[in-house]
């Protein structure tokens, strides 16, 4: 439980960090204030991933797993391994086949390696320090990296093509929701690994929309400076 605390708080202390070099946006702090109401959904996935990471033989996690040997024995696939960098395809595709994306191609690519540096080096971090094995006996487990690289993916997808095109942030987050329900299908994932995956890669796209400066062409609108919490 110590180590939880101590990654947890230095997540937090980086989200901090990363958040101060928005002040040079200039947005009024009510309106600040009420954006952090949208992080409630990748917050409360990590949460709930936490809370249903118990090792007990009764815990839902393994309850799961059990009823997938029973029913899935056998069952096996490679599709999410190749579907998981969907979203990230998808990002720079539908803009070729006619479709208007929210910011220029710079912005858009800097905010995706700087939301992935976030993303990947926080599963990196967790999946070295807690050691977690994967239902099939392998390792490393907690969390789920293909979740959360699908997550985050679906969520720049969704933030850079959803208010022209309402149907992308279903799309983008089905394909997600895919991968997370496929590495439990495949046995490499418990359901506690998957639910802080998913909430960790939304996240971590958010907080880079959320601090990004425009330094190349400046937002349509202030809505877009907000554009890393609106989905």
């Amino acid at each position: 439980m110590k180590k939880w605390f101590s990654l947890i708080l230095i997540f937090n202390l980086m989200m901090f960090n990363f958040a101060q070099k928005n002040d040079s946006l200039k947005i009024e702090n009510k309106r600040f204030d009420r954006q952090y109401k949208k992080l409630y959904v990748p917050v409360g996935l990590m949460a709930s991933g936490i809370i249903f990471d118990s090792n007990g033989r009764e815990s839902l996690k393994n309850e799961i797993v059990e009823e997938r040997n029973e029913h899935l024995f056998g069952f096996s696939n490679h599709l999410d391994d190749y579907a998981q960098f969907a979203p990230f395809v998808a990002l720079y595709g539908l803009e070729w086949m006619g479709m208007t994306p929210r910011t220029d191609w710079k912005n858009r690519t800097a905010m995706m390696i700087k939301g992935q540096v976030m993303n990947l080096g926080m599963v990196y971090l967790l999946k070295k320090t807690l050691k977690k094995t994967r239902p099939d006996g392998t390792a490393y487990s907690f969390p789920s990296g293909h979740t959360a690289n699908a997550f985050a993916g679906a969520t720049i997808l969704a933030i850079e093509y959803g208010e022209n095109h309402k149907w992308v942030p279903y799309a983008a987050y089905g394909v997600a929701t895919g991968v997370g329900l496929m590495r439990m299908g495949n046995n490499k994932h418990y359901l506690s690994d998957v639910l802080f995956g998913a909430g960790l890669g939304i996240l971590s796209m958010k907080v880079a929309y959320w601090t990004h400066q425009y330094k190349w062409n400046q937002p349509k609108s202030e809505k877009d400076v907000f554009a890393g919490v609106i989905y």
